[in-house]
């Protein structure tokens, strides 16, 4: 049997974590911080959920889930069904609720995986029910209420009819209803009135499905931001996403050591070139950025195309040669430069993009204020191509 060419290997394989960039993933902090989030709600006896969607934010999702449960977190949390399979046959059998689905979805997989259904409506419903019919097996099912923020979720007129019907095909034997759950819109926002507005709703719709019947395992309503500040909202378990991460909701609420965080994730890549440049030469495209004397430009092979926000050409924060430098015109879709004027650094020197800020290089959110977004979408955006080095895998 011939060996495929080289060439051809090559262009299957992964990147070795070493060359061109790198994002480290401290499993020791994201341990810590499940610890702290723990030990936060723990007057209120509710337990954690590590929320694990979107490749756990970017950090790696099977990883990053071991590390939560070895922590304590007693539940995991996806948002489409496909990543909570992956858990699954990743040898994964925690406790695990899976909340955004569309008809069609892989229901009687996740019935036969053991995965908590989310239902916001009848139709979902229907479908849940014929899945467990051909699975031979009840399908685990958590009722959403839409409280208020007007995305997925049961609202309140239509609540009863939710109510009755999930009651009817448990027993019959389809369904067991596990949990009664929803979502804040406005916890980040300290004072805003939909908080307790949304959590009164709550209550009430808890109180018809109780009296109606309904026995749940769980009440959940809580996100990273209502973890960290409303007690009142823990009930039996709150759903820790990006505070798990070591980043803060909101600004407004403090920086993740106010919260006994500390952020997990590194963003670096090694210097593809130096070059001494003349005063006039304009960089990146457009030229939108033109030096102004000699100096000496630093290519960092990173773009867009890895996650880097191209909102962020011209403000974007470097460590680079023992100094914050912003990024020198464009970003574009591969690479993007850096203007270090009388500093030099060799090709192969690593520039850090974000991190926990301990060396002094920028953190996430010093990236999110540059592209006028937030912290979660930075780490979440980081592309594949940029491989994942998980550190500190053993706890």
């Amino acid at each position: 049997m011939s060996e495929t060419p080289q060439h051809l290997r090559a262009a299957h394989e992964p990147e070795h974590p070493g060359t061109r960039a790198r994002a480290e993933v401290d499993l020791a902090a994201l341990r810590a911080n499940v610890r702290a989030l723990r030990a936060r709600v723990e007057p209120s006896g509710a337990r954690v959920m590590g929320i694990v969607k979107a490749d756990a934010y970017g950090h790696g999702a099977v990883p990053c889930a071991r590390a939560a449960l070895e922590a304590g977190a007693a539940w995991l949390g996806t948002a489409t069904p496909y990543e909570a399979l992956a858990l699954r046959a990743a040898g994964i059998d925690a406790p695990l609720l899976c909340w955004l689905w569309t008809p069609g979805g892989p229901f009687r997989a996740a019935v036969e995986a053991d995965v908590d259904i989310a239902v916001s409506g009848l139709w979902a419903l229907d479908e849940v029910v014929e899945a467990a019919r051909a699975a031979g097996r009840p399908a685990r099912v958590q009722l959403k209420a839409d409280t208020g923020l007007g995305r997925n979720g049961c609202l309140a007129g239509d609540w009863p009819r939710l109510v009755g019907e999930a009651l009817k095909a448990q027993a019959d034997d389809h369904v067991r209803v596990t949990g009664l759950w929803s979502h804040f819109a406005c916890a980040d926002e300290p004072g805003h009135p939909s908080i307790g507005a949304q959590l009164a709703r709550f209550h009430d719709m808890l109180e018809y499905a109780e009296k109606a019947g309904v026995e749940p395992e769980v009440r959940h309503m809580a996100n990273s931001p209502a973890t960290l500040t409303l007690p009142e909202t823990h009930f039996d378990l709150v759903r820790t996403g990006v505070a798990m991460y070591g980043i803060s909701p909101s600004p407004e609420l403090g920086v993740p050591a106010d919260f006994g965080l500390r952020p997990v994730m590194r963003l670096t890549a090694s210097v593809a070139s130096v070059k001494q440049a003349p005063p006039g030469l304009g960089v990146s495209y457009g030229h939108h950025y033109v030096t102004d004397r000699e100096t000496n430009l630093a290519l960092v092979p990173l773009g867009y195309a890895d996650g880097v926000p191209r909102h962020a050409s011209g403000s974007g924060p470097v460590l680079l040669g023992g100094a914050v430098r912003t990024v020198a015109g464009r970003i574009a879709m591969d690479q993007f430069v850096l203007d270090l004027g009388d500093d030099t650094v060799e090709p192969g020197a690593r520039a850090v993009l974000f991190g926990p800020g301990d060396d002094g290089e920028p953190t996430a959110e010093d990236w999110a204020r540059a592209a006028g977004t937030i912290a979660y979408e930075i780490v979440t955006r980081v592309g594949a191509r940029v491989p994942r080095v998980h550190l500190h895998e053993r706890g």
